[in-house]
């Protein structure tokens, strides 16, 4: 049963990376396309490259670490990693088929958090003892401070040109 699970955890994980990759495939190369200085196809081939070549350049994973230090150790189980895989998987396709700007990452930082809470609750504990909440407040705090700050570096930009 284990093995059987983990499988299909594994076969999850490589499908929420697939998706994850046309979710922002958009973001990446869409102002490259746009402005014609790369076609779509020499733009997804760049787009490609690096990031291939980022994963051996960068050898510390910050955001996966981020990630997998949201729920507390002792409530990570292969059922709570389904759980997490299946529903971000299921709100990229949502918000993917609805055209819904969202982030693939924190996504998957909110599908773990919840099933780690739902495990802590099936066994007896309190839900938020199952959130690391460091982590996941940086992550909150720069949803809310990353289009300040582009919007700030913009305004002072725009005034020196």
């Amino acid at each position: 049963m284990v093995t059987t699970l983990l499988v299909v955890v594994i076969f999850l994980a490589i499908a929420f990376d697939y998706i994850n990759g046309f979710h922002d495939a958009a973001n990446s190369i869409a102002t490259i396309v746009s402005t014609k200085v790369l076609s779509p196809f020499q733009a997804v081939l760049w787009a490609a490259l690096f990031n291939f070549a980022a994963y051996f350049y960068f050898t510390d994973h910050k955001v996966a670490n981020t990630i997998a230090k949201t729920v507390v150790e002792n409530y990570i189980t292969l059922e709570v990693i389904l759980s997490g895989l299946l529903a971000a998987i299921a709100w990229n396709l949502f918000t993917w088929w609805f055209g819904i700007p969202s982030s693939s990452s924190h996504t998957l930082i909110g599908g773990f958090a919840g099933a780690g809470m739902a495990k802590a609750l099936f066994m007896g504990d309190s839900a938020l003892l199952a959130i690391n909440f460091a982590p996941i407040f940086k992550v909150v705090a720069f949803i809310v401070l990353a289009p300040v700050i582009g919007a700030l570096i913009s305004v002072v930009i725009s005034i020196i040109i």
